[in-house]
């Protein structure tokens, strides 16, 4: 690796936790460490904090303090939502909707359901990764209890149109769920104006630790408790509170929030140079996704005649970490589902890389992956076969 230079582009993996929320975080771990459901004074600190950052993650989202519950992360909050909707609502109905390009927290969570007698319909997306609306209504039935469709995929960026599919919902009384976690703080969120009845954050998607997230539940939807044992979350979620997360996370969510208004434009600025000069540079690419209608920091592209990960590991060791848009490195030969759902061939889906840019993203940034990232193609098409045989075709047909 580089050691001179680090430039980091996986934000969508993970952020840094920005200094003022560890130093927030702190006293919860030394002075303040009570535990918030004992009735002394450090205990009390310790609720009344905690108390504080439900508050600030419900003006967030434009939720009420009482509909946030605190989780471990987005996975949890993805689970809960959707086996606890499930199966407090089975009665009414086992028929439950989702999107086919969804994160592996929600897919794999309805291949549980499935395999406990739930029925479930994937809908398509079309080729820029938007969920098809009508499709969506064809698929609802009397025994659908729950759609559960993201935000914004967290591979190809694409935003998708979650206050007309919430409406869909409420209009028919069925339950809607979003995973909002690569979304929150990076595009503005309203769980009133966009119909959501519930929806999944993770804190350290902006600048909050790893550990902690929350799921919004709007008053009277029906679900299940997800952990059983003491009385915290109202019942809902027992276990002691993680309480120095959430006040991290309290932290990091209204810092990113205030400073969101400022850093879309930026980011936008950053990411639709960096896709142009990929495209003018670099023959044979193509951006995946939506070209507007995508979160801000979001690049992804597809480099024919490479493959995605290696492509990665000669990032890093020019001190660029970047993200491969294959699903090859979590030890499957299998592309991600995402890119094969918006109808790339297997190969192509193979040589995709995922860009996605932060706060601390600069143009110095950006210019430095641009010098770096075609030499990079070159010295991996070289060594293709299928490459060299493309090139041998082509000069053929001249």
């Amino acid at each position: 690796m580089n050691t001179d230079k680090m430039v980091y582009m996986d934000h969508a993996a993970t952020t840094p936790a920005r200094t003022e929320v560890i130093e927030a975080m702190v006293p919860y771990l030394k002075e303040r460490y009570g535990n918030p459901s004992s009735l002394y004074a450090i205990a009390s600190e310790a609720k009344q904090a905690m108390e504080n950052a439900r508050a600030e993650v419900a003006h967030v989202i434009n939720s009420s303090a009482g509909e946030i519950y605190f989780t471990s992360g987005g996975t949890e909050s993805d689970n809960w939502a959707i086996i606890g909707s499930a199966y407090a609502n089975r009665k009414k109905g086992t028929h439950l909707i989702t999107s086919g390009i969804e994160h592996h927290a929600v897919t794999h969570t309805f291949h549980y359901l499935h395999d406990k007698g739930f029925k479930l319909t994937y809908i398509p997306v079309d080729n820029e990764g938007i969920i098809k609306l009508d499709a969506i209504e064809d698929a609802i039935t009397p025994e659908t209890t729950l759609v559960s469709v993201m935000a914004a995929n967290n591979e190809i960026g694409t935003i998708q149109p979650v206050k007309e599919i919430g409406a869909i919902c409420r209009e028919k009384e069925i339950i809607f769920h979003t995973d909002a976690v690569q979304a929150v703080t990076h595009i503005p969120l309203d769980v009133e104006d966009m119909n959501v009845d519930l929806l999944s954050l993770s804190a350290h998607k902006f600048y909050g630790p790893k550990g902690i997230g929350a799921l919004y539940i709007r008053k009277k939807t029906r679900i299940d408790s997800f952990h059983h044992g003491g009385g915290q979350e109202t019942r809902k979620r027992a276990g002691t509170e993680n309480v120095a997360g959430i006040v991290g996370m309290g932290k990091a969510i209204t810092i990113s929030h205030e400073k969101m208004p400022l850093e879309i434009p930026k980011e936008i600025k950053l990411r639709d140079y960096l896709i142009r000069e990929i495209k003018q540079n670099i023959s044979h690419t193509r951006l995946n996704g939506h070209p507007q209608k995508r979160l801000p920091g979001n690049v992804n592209m597809s480099i024919d005649f490479i493959e995605g990960e290696s492509l990665v590991l000669l990032l890093d060791h020019k001190g660029i970490a970047a993200s491969t848009g294959s699903a090859c490195s979590s030890g499957t030969l299998e592309p991600s589902h995402v890119l094969l759902a918006i109808g790339l061939p297997h190969e192509t889906a193979h040589g995709s890389v995922r860009f996605t840019l932060g706060e601390e993203t600069t143009m110095d940034d950006i210019r430095y992956v641009v010098e770096v990232l075609p030499g990079l193609v070159e010295r991996l098409r070289i060594m293709s076969p299928v490459y060299s045989d493309f090139c041998k075709r082509s000069e053929k047909n001249v």
